[in-house]
């Protein structure tokens, strides 16, 4: 699949780490370093700008060595990039950790997965078909 995308970073196009990666990593394009303090949280542009075909949608995901490791994470995970947005990306980050966090230009802060969509249509109904399990909320299967 090819997607148009521009690019008005200082850093290669995002790519594909191996070939059964899902995800590739957005880099942060920073004229001065960010500090992000415990439980602050800022946008970080990446310089990219995309236009994805209608059905399918951009998924901003957190990397996992970055929130493991520092604390750091994406904040509406995943973040939707819909096909008919045009601004530039933006990474919503938060510092979850007790220390500081500093975010460079280039630093990898996030990793996107291109998905394929459908668009639903409501039926509108009176009832739904029964299931095992049921209404049940959050935790509702049980622990075995």
């Amino acid at each position: 699949m090819k997607i148009k995308i521009v690019n008005r970073s200082s850093h290669a196009l995002p790519s594909y780490e191996t070939m059964a990666s899902a995800g590739m990593d957005l880099r942060a394009n920073l004229k001065e370093a960010v500090v992000l303090n415990s439980l602050e949280r800022a946008i970080i542009p990446t310089g990219l700008f995309m236009e994805l075909p209608v059905g399918f949608e951009a998924q901003v995901r957190p990397r996992s060595g970055l929130a493991a490791k520092k604390g750091v994470t994406v904040l509406n995970t995943p973040g939707t990039i819909d096909a008919d947005y045009r601004g530039e990306i933006g990474i919503i980050l938060v510092n979850l950790s007790k220390e500081a966090f500093t975010i460079e230009n280039g630093d990898r802060v996030a990793q996107m997965v291109i998905a394929r969509h459908e668009r639903a249509e409501w039926e509108l109904t009176e009832e739904l078909s029964e299931t095992s399990r049921g209404s049940g909320g959050f935790g509702s299967t049980g622990k075995n």
